[in-house]
C-alpha cells in the first residue's frame, strides 16, 4: 500500500487525461458537471490524443448548452441554470490543452465564459461581475457574498497558471459561503479573460495585482463586505502567486496555499519542450519558447520572500502531487516564519493528487481554519 496511488486513472498510466477527468467529476458535485456525462465524454477520449480530448468535451458543452437555451425559452430557469454550469465546465476542460496558436482556443474560451455568465440571473445569492483597474487595462471577476449579511469577511483568491475565475465556484465559492465567508475570484495576470482578452502576461511580482484587488475591494465593495477582514487564497501554481501577495500586503489577515510553490522554475526547468502545457507556459509569461520561458521562470521563486509573510498562513499539499512535488510544501514550511499550519495529504489516502482534485473533502479542515481565523 505505501507506493499506491489513491487518484483514480480512468485511463490506465494516462495521467494528464485521467486528472482532467478526476477533476469534472469532483466538480460535478458543486454544479460543475454530470457522473454519467462525464463518463460518456470520458469513453470517447484516446488518451495521448489532445484533439479527440477537445473533441469529446466540446461536445458535450455543446449539447448541455443547448439544453440551458431551450430552458430558458421554456421558463424553466433552474434547468437552465444547472445545464449552463455544466456547459461552463465542459467547454472549458475542451480549451484546456487546446495550445494558443489554435483558431478555436479563443471561441471555446469566449462560450465557456458566456455559458457561465447565463447562468448567474438564477443564482439565488446573484454573484457581482467585477473589473478591478490594473496598470491601464483590468483584472475580471466576481464576488460570491455569503448568504444573508452584507458585512461578511472575504477572500481574494487567483487561480493557477492560465486558469478561469468562473471555476473557482465549484468548490471554493461553496465551501466559503456556506462558512460565512465571501469569495472575490480574479483573473489575475497570465490568466482567463485577463490573458485571453486583455492580453495581460502574468508576471514574478504578482502581488501587484494582489494590492491591487485588495484596494479595489477596499473601495468599492464597503457595502458588501467587512473590508477590514479581507485575506489572500490560491491555487496550483497560484500556491506561488498568494504567498507573494501575502509576503509584500501586509494588510491581508491570513492567507491560504491551496498547493505549494517553492520556485515556478524548478519545476519546469527539466520538463520536455513537448509538454502538453509547454505552449501555454509560453504564453502566460510571453515567452516565444521554452528557453525564454525557463529563463522568464526563475524569478518566480519563493527564495527570500516566503519570510517575509507576516500574517497566519495555512498550506495545504497532496503528498502525491505529481505536479508541484511535495518537496516544495515542506520548503515552505521551513522557511516561513509566521503562525502556520501545514497540512499534507498522505499518498495512501484520496485527496492526495495536486490540489485535492480527486477529494474535495480533504480541503475541509483548510476553509474551517479560514473560516475561524476571519471570524476572530
Amino acid at each position: 500500500m505505501k507506493n499506491k496511488t489513491n487518484m483514480w486513472h480512468y485511463f490506465p498510466g494516462q495521467y494528464m487525461p485521467s486528472y482532467q477527468v478526476n477533476r469534472a467529476l469532483t466538480q460535478a458535485h458543486y454544479g460543475g458537471g454530470e457522473f454519467a456525462e462525464c463518463l460518456e465524454v470520458a469513453s470517447q477520449i484516446t488518451p495521448g490524443d489532445n484533439e479527440s480530448f477537445h473533441v469529446a468535451w466540446a461536445k458535450m458543452g455543446d449539447r448541455v448548452f443547448d439544453i440551458a437555451e431551450n430552458a430558458v425559452k421554456n421558463g424553466n430557469f433552474q434547468t437552465a441554470k444547472r445545464s449552463y454550469l455544466r456547459a461552463f465546465n465542459y467547454l472549458r476542460t475542451s480549451e484546456f490543452f487546446l495550445k494558443p496558436s489554435d483558431a478555436r482556443k479563443i471561441p471555446s474560451y469566449l462560450k465557456s465564459r458566456d455559458a457561465f455568465i447565463k447562468a448567474t440571473p438564477y443564482f439565488e445569492e446573484k454573484p457581482l461581475k467585477i473589473e478591478v483597474p490594473f496598470e491601464g487595462s483590468f483584472l475580471p471577476g466576481y464576488v460570491f457574498k455569503a448568504p444573508n449579511t452584507n458585512h461578511a469577511p472575504a477572500m481574494i483568491m487567483f487561480g493557477g497558471l492560465d486558469s478561469l475565475a468562473e471555476e473557482l465556484y465549484f468548490g471554493p465559492a461553496t465551501f466559503l459561503n456556506e462558512r460565512g465567508i465571501s469569495l472575490i475570484v480574479l483573473d489575475g495576470p497570465g490568466q482567463g479573460a485577463s490573458l485571453r482578452l486583455n492580453h495581460i502576461h502574468t508576471r514574478y511580482d504578482f502581488n501587484v495585482a494582489g494590492s491591487a484587488a485588495l484596494d479595489w475591494a477596499i473601495e468599492n465593495l464597503k457595502n458588501e463586505i467587512d473590508t477590514t477582514k479581507i485575506g489572500i487564497m490560491a491555487v496550483s501554481m497560484g500556491g506561488y502567486m498568494a504567498a507573494r501577495c501575502a509576503a509584500f500586503e501586509p494588510r491581508f489577515k491570513i492567507c491560504a496555499v491551496w498547493g505549494a510553490v517553492w520556485s515556478y522554475y524548478e519545476i519546469w526547468k527539466n520538463r520536455p519542450d513537448n509538454h502538453p502545457l509547454a505552449e501555454i507556459v509560453q504564453h502566460i509569461v510571453g515567452a516565444e519558447n521554452m528557453e525564454d520561458a525557463r529563463e522568464r521562470l526563475k524569478k518566480f521563486t519563493l527564495d527570500e520572500v516566503a519570510n517575509k509573510i507576516s500574517m497566519p498562513t495555512y498550506v495545504l499539499h497532496g503528498e502525491d502531487d505529481r505536479q508541484n512535488f511535495v518537496e516544495n510544501a515542506y520548503k515552505l514550511q521551513e522557511a516561513l516564519t509566521c503562525e502556520k499550519i501545514i497540512e499534507i495529504i498522505p499518498k495512501e489516502e484520496s485527496g492526495s493528487a495536486h490540489c485535492q482534485i480527486d477529494d474535495f473533502t480533504k480541503t475541509f479542515n483548510m476553509y474551517d481554519w479560514i473560516a475561524k481565523e476571519l471570524k476572530k
